[in-house]
């Protein structure tokens, strides 16, 4: 794929950019190398006033970095301004409580026979980020606020259909007054991830993106032995039972399915309702789906903007198709409008069967898939039935049903009577083919820390006993 910026609501070619060469590349590691054994050297003040810098910048900048992300990859200029402002305060929470999160953490000197003893969490070097395009500021955002507070030296390889964005971070960091080469973007293709990944200078990887692009990162660093950070892909449940707000929860239901155009990993995308309701909150969906926008990404009455790519509509076409040659029924949407663009309508199917690819594989798109369930066992079954695992969402004002839902849905995140949504203060991750490791809070934070072991002896030649000995 070349990297190019193409306007998904017309097709067209805007700019296109030049690979790295082999010797630019080479540069840019060594480069990385030499900028983190300085860096790491840094105080954390110093981080955090680049880091309250780089948060002004991008404030008083949010309306043209998000008209940037919109010719990039269509989402609504509304939605990418938010997404500007939520990167700002990202800035601001790590350059607020890195300090705290990084903290020498004491433990029981006299269990262990010191004078002292503590973990010290201390930065890895530089890593390498590997982006998608559909959140392309803050993706890469949640990733290096952290990773560069914590003394780590970030290597960006964004998505090739967003480089305008990409090389927007890099500057971004410079001129916020982080040393030159602390975080660098790097113009290559896919081919290139594995001799990057492993280059003996880059020590550890963090892949936002599909679950094939997972496995092929993490047996890639296994090989290495490098650690890495996987958020990979979903295909979140969404729970309604009979105690829900049934409006409220259609409403939400709308949006949590359509927001950034249906090309969220965790929007929800299988709406589980009991029987009991579930007549009531068809027609509420139906209503609240159809009644989206579709249009211009720079209209501010619009909804929903096109797909970044023309294949990713055309996947989602194909699942639409598939389902209905299956015996799936079309409630809402269903088919593309003529015209410029890779636009598809918000769309909700029912009658969903194991027989269809939908119902195991991830449709990145404006379409939702609705079931019915007798009860609140068979809810939980099949809201666990997929290899995914990244978020969840559970709708119930019964506090019994809560803890269920909280204990025994599988998943990362569970958010109960409301979005699922990511914040600086939660950790952010899933489980089974949705990945591993976890982004933002402190386990983001120390993601890529090395946890050093320190015991200071008393002086009087003391040693572990026999019995704690290796």
């Amino acid at each position: 794929m070349a990297i190019a910026t193409t306007d998904p609501t017309t097709g067209q070619v805007v700019e296109q950019f030049d690979e790295l060469t082999a010797q630019e590349l080479e540069d840019r590691l060594a480069r990385a190398s030499a900028a983190f054994v300085q860096y790491r050297r840094t105080s954390l003040e110093q981080r955090a006033g680049w880091m309250r810098a780089a948060a002004d910048l991008l404030e008083a900048e949010a309306q043209a970095t998000a008209e940037m992300m919109t010719l990039e990859m269509g989402k609504t200029v509304k939605a990418a301004k938010a997404e500007v402002g939520k990167c700002a305060a990202a800035c601001r929470f790590y350059a607020e409580h890195a300090a705290s999160m990084l903290a020498d953490e004491p433990v029981d000197a006299g269990a262990v026979k010191a004078a002292q003893a503590y973990v010290r969490w201390q930065p890895l070097g530089p890593v390498l980020a590997v982006m998608p395009w559909n959140f392309p500021l803050w993706q890469a955002m949640r990733f290096a606020a952290p990773a560069l507070m914590a003394g780590n030296v970030g290597l960006l390889k964004h998505a090739s259909n967003v480089p305008r964005t990409a090389l927007y971070m890099e500057d971004l960091f410079r001129r916020a007054g982080f040393p030159a080469d602390v975080f660098q973007t790097l113009l290559i293709g896919s081919g290139m991830v594995e001799q990057v990944l492993r280059d003996d200078r880059v020590v550890a990887a963090t892949l936002t993106g599909s679950t094939p692009a997972g496995r092929s990162v993490a047996s890639i660093a296994g090989d290495a032995l490098k650690p890495t950070v996987l958020e990979l892909g979903g295909s979140d449940p969404f729970v309604v039972m009979p105690s829900a707000d049934l409006e409220r929860a259609a409403e939400v239901a709308a949006t949590a399915r359509c927001q950034n155009n249906g090309q969220s990993c965790i929007a929800a995308k299988r709406f589980i309702v009991h029987e009991q309701v579930a007549d009531e909150f068809e027609q509420l969906f139906a209503k609240a789906m159809a009644a989206l926008v579709v249009g211009d990404p720079r209209d501010d009455q619009t909804d929903v903007g096109p797909l970044a790519t023309e294949q990713g509509r055309v996947d989602v076409e194909e699942l639409v198709e598939d389902a209905v040659d299956h015996g799936a029924v079309v409630l809402v949407g269903g088919q593309r409008a003529d015209g410029p663009g890779w636009f598809y309508p918000p769309t909700l199917l029912t009658g969903i069967t194991k027989d269809m690819r939908m119902y195991s594989e991830e449709v990145f798109g404006p379409v939702a898939q609705l079931h019915r369930v007798p009860d609140l066992d068979a809810a939980i079954a099949l809201a666990n039935d997929s290899e995914f695992g990244l978020g969840s969402n559970a709708w119930t004002d019964d506090p019994a049903e809560q803890e269920r839902f909280a204990d025994e849905l599988q998943a990362g995140m569970v958010f109960i009577n409301g979005m699922t949504a990511s914040y600086p203060e939660l950790p952010f991750g899933g489980i089974k083919t949705s990945g591993y490791g976890r982004e933002l809070s402190d386990l983001g934070m120390r993601a890529f820390c090395s946890a050093k072991t320190v015991w200071v002896g008393t002086g009087d030649g003391g040693r572990p006993t026999t019995a704690h000995a290796e």
